[in-house]
């Protein structure tokens, strides 16, 4: 006896329309052509970065150098204070990251799986402190600060920015997509709440740490205001603001070529990180919802 075997008809791929297509190249158009007008920027600063002062303002506008040369990144690392300049960007974004990791992590975590009193208040606290440019508080920041005796510090650099409320709020809204069965069920097989949340809750909240780390990592690396106001010598001046100090030929002279090199070497360690922790990224912001 032979066994009949009757197959479902399958269906055809649904065949692009001519102006599905057309609509489908005017995307990628767009999308390359967005691409470029972003990278121009940044091509400007590395063909400016290779051109002499002199060249620069004889043709500030050329996008390619007519005569290459390393010169201003000699003089850059040779100066006489970069190194502790360097030093310095990179200890207060050490202590900036580190902050907020452990902060919006443990607020995330509280906000999320806990029910005390006044957590819609405390929530709103963290969405009203997004709203509020820092110019409007950094005049009571810099009073705290010195009262603290913190001025002219790293930690005094530091401190504001410890506890962002951009990382609170990232954190809480990815922390909403870890299921709570897992967490209750931990609970419930006698686990304290400090080792759930280090070996459950962490653990599944990598994406959500990889965007933290880099936008707090980028908020106190390309920081300007805050650290010009704090530090007040050379001992203290992160990047950005010893850039600006050095580049000075004069008064309302700049040295371009000095300048654009130290940019360019400035938005270097921003490139390296994300490319390193982008697939985390983007799935910290997917998960997160934001735009």
């Amino acid at each position: 006896m032979t066994a009949v075997t009757s197959f479902a008809p399958v269906a055809a791929p649904a065949r692009r329309t001519p102006r599905r297509r057309a609509l489908t190249g005017l995307l990628y158009v767009a999308l390359v052509v967005g691409a470029i007008l972003t990278l121009l920027p940044f091509w400007w600063v590395v063909s400016g970065s290779l051109r002499s002062t002199t060249e620069i303002r004889q043709n500030p506008g050329a996008w390619i150098p007519s005569d290459v040369t390393f010169d201003n990144f000699v003089r850059l690392f040779s100066g006489e204070h970069f190194g502790a300049y360097l030093v310095n960007s990179v200890v207060v974004a050490l202590i900036v990251v580190v902050g907020n990791i452990v902060a919006a992590t443990a607020a995330g975590y509280a906000l999320t799986m806990f029910e005390f009193r006044g957590k819609r208040i405390a929530f709103a606290a963290v969405m009203a402190s997004l709203m509020v440019p820092f110019t409007a508080v950094f005049v009571p920041q810099f009073v705290i600060t010195a009262n603290l005796g913190l001025v002219d510090t790293l930690a005094g650099i530091a401190l504001p920015y410890l506890a962002l409320p951009i990382s609170i709020f990232i954190m809480r809204q990815y922390a909403m997509s870890v299921p709570h069965e897992l967490i209750e069920a931990a609970r419930i097989d006698g686990a304290s709440e400090i080792r759930i949340f280090a070996q459950v809750f962490l653990p599944l909240a990598g994406p959500a740490v990889a965007t933290v780390t880099i936008m707090s990592f980028l908020n106190s690396w390309n920081n300007f205001i805050w650290p010009l106001i704090v530090a007040q010598s050379n001992d203290t001046y992160t990047l950005p603001v010893g850039l600006a100090a050095t580049s000075k030929v004069a008064a309302n002279v700049l040295d371009y070529g000095l300048m654009l090199a130290g940019a360019l070497v400035i938005m270097l360690p921003v490139l390296v990180l994300f490319l390193l922790l982008q697939r985390y990224f983007i799935q910290g912001i997917s998960a997160t919802g934001l735009k």
